[in-house]
């Protein structure tokens, strides 16, 4: 017997064994005979662990207990039942003649070859009575010796004490890549930890140097952990230090320093504001032709996009405004030609110019503080290096002093980016170049929901991620969305992801309907899923547990399919002494106190 197979034998004789395959059983699911010793422990979420024989082989399988049943089979008799109604219990059969039964789902087989530990799959069922044992990180760490540089850990097995093991590679080729791009959503109820899952799983990918990470930020969540503004209560992650210690170059992107780069931008952003609104042109259609029309003059006349904030252009624009043929052009009744140009006369051309020209103008203006163009963004992001960024745009309404800026200039500036991205994707796959980059985007919900935008714009947001997410992925370009809603996200984003967390929240209604098709209806898995609780219900923030269900190949434990079900570290410190990502030189100072 080889030496490998004598040590992992060892550890599992060494482990707990807690009963033993029962019937009936299948190669899918397990029927555990739970034994008397084992009756008063959870059980439910456990991993476990039997080693079995095929094709003249030892195998080792392992799985995660789903349900746990007790049944009484004399008790099941009308008569007893009588008699048990009538004296509560009845000796010597209540609790004697308990049976405990489990139901295993196998995720994992591993077989020893060479002396190596590889994957395989459960072709025949093992005979009744195969000892099952409680899996230990030790049993774990054996069998995935040699992808122990691949793995990140995320937090616990659901309900149990071994981490449990998890991958996430870069979409290159070579060592740990994919050799392919995938998307990813999480999903779960505002308070869930999804926030906190994405930010983790973005230091397991920033872990790679020839990865790039871009992260649309709409409410400036993830902006505030970069600029070090560290909540401490909760999860106080600090991302900017760790990506520091990581050689990751990281760069915070503010709505204050982004340049629009774009006429077309330009055109849509003035005839969404105030502008044309406080010159009596009251209906969208005549704003969007007024618009329209200034834009092509505009560049006419020459004057630059990025100069538009200057008095000189401005002065510009407003004689533009009064020339007939211009008014011709907006207005073909000659009534509402003159009421426009008495509004543009008679207006305080200054206090318009600072109200309602400048807010908008000042989006475009590149010779603001630390000011980078979309384009140059981008091409940051996509630029072929050794080592490639962790770019973080924060679109949130609290970095918009003194611009124009609502919900629907949110999307459109969303929607410049996502067609830079595609237009980058298109020129590297053209080069024979990959990407290799992960975008994440939050609120995903709110951008690319189900139902149809009434509003034009924001619907052309919905579109270009659909596009993205159906052409992107042979790029080297894939996806993260973050949810509070299942139900809600657009069918076509959820059946191109790849990988799947599902937190607190989605047990209940639509919701609950939209998890059952992605899971496939098991419902074991299904009933360990509502098991979650809610994590505010814990009695203080220190025993919060945030508990997810991950569908896909994210671990070496899950290349069955089947659901793996994990609750995540809740300290910082765990998490980062897991993956090894405190630098002991610098451990004092990764957190903010």
């Amino acid at each position: 017997m080889s030496d490998e197979r004598t040590n992992i034998e060892q550890l599992i004789s060494t482990s707990e064994r807690i009963g033993t395959i029962g019937s009936p059983s299948s190669t899918s699911k397990l029927s555990l005979d739970i034994l008397g010793t084992a009756v008063g422990k959870k059980l439910v979420g456990e991993l476990a662990l039997f080693k079995f024989s095929q094709d003249g082989k030892p195998h080792y399988a392992l799985g995660q207990i789903t349900e746990v049943q007790l049944r009484n089979i004399w008790l099941e008799d009308p008569t007893i039942k009588s008699l048990a109604r009538q004296r509560g219990q009845v000796n010597p059969i209540s609790g004697q003649q308990d049976t405990h039964h489990g139901k295993l789902t196998v995720s994992a087989v591993f077989t020893n070859e060479d002396n190596r530990f590889k994957p395989n799959i459960m072709g025949t069922v093992p005979a009744t009575g195969t000892s099952i044992h409680l899996a230990t990180d030790q049993i774990l760490d054996k069998l995935l010796e040699r992808y122990q540089e691949e793995i990140f850990y995320l937090g616990h097995v659901y309900g149990s004490t071994p981490q449990l093991p998890l991958w996430f590679k870069h979409f290159g080729t070579g060592p740990h890549g994919a050799g392919e791009a995938y998307h990813i959503g999480i999903f779960g109820k505002t308070g869930s930890g999804k926030s906190v899952l994405a930010k983790m799983i973005l230091l397991a990918y920033a872990r790679y140097s020839n990865m790039a990470i871009f992260v649309i930020d709409p409410q400036g969540e993830f902006s505030k952990d970069i600029r070090g503004q560290v909540s401490m209560k909760g999860f106080p992650l600090d991302l900017r230090n760790i990506l520091q210690s990581l050689n990751k170059k990281v760069m915070p992107i503010s709505v204050r320093n982004l340049v629009l780069d774009r006429w077309d931008l330009f055109e849509d952003i003035l005839s969404q504001s105030d502008f044309f609104e406080r010159l009596a042109i009251h209906t969208a259609d005549k704003r969007i032709l007024a618009a329209k029309v200034l834009r092509e003059n505009l560049e006419r006349r020459q004057v630059r996009l990025s100069d538009l904030h200057t008095p000189q252009a401005f002065q510009t624009t407003w004689s533009i405004l009064q020339e007939e043929r211009v008014l011709k052009q907006i207005y073909s009744n000659p009534e509402y030609r003159k009421r426009l140009h008495d509004m543009i006369t008679h207006t305080n051309r200054n206090h318009h110019y600072q109200s309602y020209w400048l807010p908008v103008c000042r989006l475009f203006q590149s010779n603001r503080q630390n000011a980078v163009t979309v384009d140059s963004l981008l091409r940051e992001v996509f630029a072929q290096r050794q080592t490639k960024p962790v770019i973080i745009v924060n679109l949130s309404r609290e970095e918009v002093r003194d611009l124009y800026w609502n919900d629907i200039i949110q999307a459109l500036v969303i929607k410049r980016l996502l067609d830079g991205i595609n237009l980058q994707a298109e020129l590297n796959y053209q080069g024979n170049r990959s990407l290799n980059t992960l975008v994440i985007i939050d609120e995903a919900h709110r951008l690319a929901p189900r139902e149809k935008f009434e509003n034009e714009k924001q619907e052309s947001v919905r579109l270009s991620l659909l596009d993205a997410v159906r052409t992107t992925r042979k790029y080297g370009l894939g996806w993260m969305f973050i949810s509070q809603t299942l139900s809600s996200l657009h069918r076509e984003i959820i059946g191109q992801l790849r990988i799947f967390f599902f937190g607190f929240g989605l047990a209940l209604g639509t919701e609950f309907m939209s998890l059952k098709e992605i899971v496939g209806g098991d419902p074991n898995a299904l009933k360990l899923y509502q098991s979650f609780r809610d994590p505010h219900s814990a009695f203080d923030i220190a025993s919060r547990q945030y508990s997810f269900m991950t569908v896909g190949p994210v671990s070496p434990l899950s290349f069955a399919g089947t659901p793996l079900f994990l609750t995540v570290y809740n300290t910082p410190d765990k998490f980062l002494e897991a993956n090894q990502l405190i630098n002991k030189d610098s451990e004092k100072n990764l957190f903010y106190c």
